[in-house]
């Protein structure tokens, strides 16, 4: 590495080959460190991506994309010195170029935070900003890579999330997004997950709702939902997953959001997508899952929609995929039971009993005890269904749990409400709404 170096320095004829053969030698962990400990590395480096000469701007900028893929934060706050050109060449001469500096970026503000501290007084947001005019795909991916990783940083709500709020970036990054894949899968997957970290801070979740983002979001999930399963492009569920983070987390909010999303099609959406993405892409059942519990946990509106589009039994067939599904699915359930007896009457007609009675033999404390939850509302509303459950033989299920700790007063509770079928409760449901994954 060390004569490499030198010929580089040097300036002999074949300072291109010396470069290259560096930048293989560089995705090395242990000539990484080495490279950066040398005199005048890193300022050799410098001179030649900051050269007139196009070949060797590029081959310097290979070795310095190498160099920010190091874990270790010496090296990352090495390259401290080259990140004002980074941003410089942004509006580069060529579209690789100006990719192989957003990259670099990327990779570097991953790993210090020195390199975060510098860049944010260089104006990295704004430089950004100016970036997302960009026409070409591949800069919209790296850019939104850049983007994400800054908004993952642990100082992101109070130093980097405010700028980005101020600038231009939400409203095209939620363009980008929302125009789904006709700016490339990959940049539309990087804004999704970009807005999801905003969202996350909760800091900023007015400012989304003022750009439209539930709607927006909400017509995006329609669009990619009619792409199952005839055009759909691979790594669908890439994009699909953020999109349903974000609002998911927004209806969290207490914001009074749920008014704007009072569409059917939302609904029949998530089922299109729990149905296509079940046995390929079982993680999106979970997500799709928790929207539709923040859906259901306030508004009438969405639980009244699932019963009438007959959407129970697919949402009652998802009760054994796992044991998240499984209390998501029983928690939507709740969600429903609690809006009171004409509820409850469907969902006792729509034979959910007899789904529930194998649940109840489950080992799992959590499926059980939100099982129980359930029941303790249908038996409340809907007395008529305490008596089927007695006649099914629930009550024996019941009995089993008389003896274990965490759920032995819930189970005697029911027991005796089974007896009266009028009389009150001594537990009440938790259906509120959930934050997903933030």
């Amino acid at each position: 590495v060390l004569e490499l170096l030198r010929g580089i320095q040097r300036g002999s004829e074949d300072r291109k080959r010396s470069l290259s053969r560096l930048c293989w030698a560089l995705r090395n962990k242990e000539t990484q460190q080495k490279f950066v400990r040398l005199d005048g590395s890193i300022r050799t480096l410098i001179g030649l991506f900051t050269s007139s000469l196009a070949d060797m701007q590029m081959e310097a900028a290979r070795c310095l994309h190498e160099l920010s893929h190091s874990s270790d934060p010496a090296v990352a706050e090495a390259c401290l010195p080259v990140t004002s050109y980074l941003l410089t060449y942004l509006s580069g001469h060529s579209v690789e170029f100006t990719e192989l500096c957003l990259y670099t970026l990327g990779n570097l503000v991953v790993e210090s935070e020195a390199v975060r501290k510098q860049l944010l007084p260089q104006g990295i947001i704004p430089v950004l900003a100016s970036c997302i005019q960009s026409p070409h795909e591949a800069v919209l991916e790296g850019l939104g890579y850049v983007l994400s990783q800054l908004l993952q940083a642990k100082e992101a709500p109070t130093e980097i999330i405010p700028l980005v709020l101020d600038s231009v970036l939400p409203q095209h990054m939620l363009r980008l997004v929302c125009s789904g894949l006709k700016a490339g899968i990959g940049a539309a997957v990087e804004f999704a997950w970009c807005l999801h970290y905003i969202v996350c801070s909760h800091t900023a979740n007015v400012a989304l709702l003022s750009l439209g983002a539930l709607p927006a979001l909400s017509s995006l999930l329609f669009d990619l939902a009619s792409e199952i399963p005839q055009d759909a492009p691979e790594g669908l569920e890439l994009l699909i997953c953020p999109v349903l983070r974000c609002l998911s987390n927004l209806l969290a909010e207490e914001t009074g959001c749920e008014v704007q999303t009072q569409d059917e099609r939302l609904l029949i959406a998530l089922f299109l997508m729990l149905q296509w993405f079940l046995q390929q892409h079982p993680f999106i059942v979970q997500e799709c899952l928790w929207l539709l519990n923040n859906l259901t946990a306030d508004e009438p509106f969405f639980c009244s929609a699932l019963l009438s589009l007959d959407l129970l039994p697919a949402l009652l067939q998802l009760l054994p995929c796992s044991q998240m599904a499984s209390v998501l699915v029983l928690t939507v359930l709740c969600n429903i039971a609690e809006k009171g007896p004409a509820y409850c009457q469907q969902l006792h007609r729509q034979s959910a009993l007899p789904l529930l009675l194998p649940t109840l033999a489950l080992p799992d404390p959590e499926v059980v005890g939100q099982c129980l939850e359930l029941l303790h509302l249908l038996f409340l509303h809907w007395p008529e269904a305490a008596a089927d459950f007695v006649r099914q033989g629930g009550h024996r299920a019941l009995e089993q749990h008389q003896s274990t700790p965490e759920l032995q007063e819930r189970a005697r509770a029911l027991l005796d409400m089974v007896g009266q079928p009028l009389g009150a409760s001594t537990f009440s449901p938790c259906h509120a709404m959930l934050s997903a994954f933030s």
